[in-house]
């Protein structure tokens, strides 16, 4: 069952989610229901830790300088297999 919702929202948000959801082929609606479903469902792995790296490939920021994922993931792989 669908229910109806109003919000308010910034009108430069507004415009650019509509060009996303035009580009994607999809409704505003469908974007905002997506969303909250993602952030409301059962997390299954709450304790699991992102790394920096992957946390700043969804975020779009940059990672610190002192963080060396190649390295820091071969030294793992020595540990794992020593």
């Amino acid at each position: 069952m669908n229910k109806k919702l109003t919000l308010i929202l910034n009108d430069e948000i507004v415009e650019r989610a509509k060009e996303y959801a035009l580009d994607k082929n999809l409704s505003i609606s469908s974007l905002v229901e997506s969303y909250l479903q993602s952030l409301t469902m059962e997390r299954k792995y709450d304790n699991f830790e992102i790394s920096p790296f992957v946390k700043s490939m969804s975020t779009g920021s940059s990672i610190s300088e002192d963080i060396r994922p190649k390295s820091e993931y071969s030294e793992y792989l020595i540990k794992k297999y020593k």
